[in-house]
């Protein structure tokens, strides 16, 4: 079966969707688009380009799109402080949404959504990218093989040197007032929380913006979590250093087991196994045994569209629908409520408080 989609969003990390992320589905015959709105009508030309639209399938106004355009789902690719707009328009008509992260711009804006989904009974999911990229999953895949014993605790580091204006891409990176955490660590302390296998109970974060950095808000971040099954994490963030050690794609992530340490390290994966006879001899990253990344056709945001799609025909809801990914963008405000306050947060009350503010705005309380 092949599904009408609306492209909502055909500028930046539009293209992106026009380009690559929704032609192998339209190759599969999954999806058609039937129409792309984008307020500048320039980045239109990418829907016409890549996906082939005629111009007048093509919108500025999103509301005569979606009521000349009937479609099964639609996707939300704008930045995340007009996300909550898209969806109240795609639940007036009845259409199922994905979104690219975070949920909104806000804790409260975020559950909001999640609210107004559950009770239009449609179908939303989010695209965490990175946690569905090949390397993360190979070394989500070893440690759910059990074959490494107990795991005790988690190491991230992402780190760059996009300092100057514009260099993170979209002008308004460098203007939110949390940049790194809406924009980067959502995918991040996501990838953590994933890797661990359980909520985060409890989480501390400072965050800050050195004076080289240009940015409107928080460019760095160090984060520790604790999550309800007993691991622990840590997490570096930096998009205003002198170098990028571990940027885009390139994370390091160390995880360390009962009986092995493994190290992801700019797309490679390396195993130490506990040797108690060598255990006065010490070793090197890049000296482990190398293990083989995952094979399959499709992967990050490609894969997660499937994933949508199988979701629409019935099948098991995708890993980040709307509701669970309440969890991932728990962890973004948490974070940045507890560097503004300096106290640990307990993650999961903070989150339900937010719920029910958010249904109590909803019920006209």
């Amino acid at each position: 079966m092949s599904y009408k989609v609306i492209q909502v969003g055909t500028g930046g990390r539009g293209k992106t969707w026009c380009s690559e992320i929704l032609p192998p589905h339209i190759e599969d015959g999954l999806v058609e688009v039937v129409a792309a709105v984008d307020l500048d009508a320039g980045a239109l030309t990418n829907a016409q380009e890549y996906l082939g639209l005629a111009p007048e399938r093509c919108y500025t106004d999103i509301h005569r799109a979606f009521a000349e355009n009937p479609a099964d789902f639609c996707t939300v690719v704008v930045p995340p402080t007009f996300h909550e707009d898209v969806v109240d328009v795609a639940l007036a008509h009845g259409t199922h949404i994905l979104s690219e992260k975070p949920i909104a711009d806000t804790m409260l804006g975020s559950c909001r959504i999640a609210e107004k989904v559950a009770r239009a009974e449609v179908k939303m999911g989010v695209t965490m990218s990175h946690r569905f990229d090949r390397d993360k999953t190979t070394l989500r895949s070893e440690l759910r093989s059990g074959a490494y014993g107990e795991l005790d605790y988690l190491v991230c580091r992402f780190t760059n040197d996009m300092r100057e204006f514009n260099d993170w891409g979209a002008v308004f990176r460098h203007q939110i007032i949390d940049p790194l955490m809406v924009e980067g660590s959502v995918h991040h302390l996501d990838i953590l929380a994933d890797l661990a296998g359980a909520r985060c109970d409890t989480l501390f974060a400072t965050t800050w913006n050195p004076r080289w950095g240009k940015y409107g808000g928080d460019s760095q971040g160090l984060v520790t979590m604790l999550f309800e099954n007993g691991v622990k994490a840590s997490y570096e963030g930096a998009k205003t250093n002198a170098v990028g050690l571990n940027g885009w794609i390139n994370e390091y992530i160390r995880a360390e087991c009962e009986l092995a340490t493994l190290i992801m390290d700019r797309r490679q994966i390396e195993r130490f196994p506990h040797r108690p006879e060598e255990r006065s001899v010490y070793v090197r990253e890049g000296e482990g045994e190398v293990v083989p990344l995952l094979e399959q056709r499709k992967w990050t945001d490609v894969w997660l569209v499937e994933k949508f799609i199988r979701w629409l025909g019935g099948g098991e809801p995708m890993e980040t629908n709307v509701a669970d990914n309440l969890q991932s963008v728990a962890l973004i405000f948490s974070a940045i409520e507890s560097s503004r306050t300096g106290k640990p947060v307990a993650v999961q009350a903070f989150l339900e408080k937010a719920r029910e503010e958010a249904r109590r705005s909803l019920d006209g309380a």
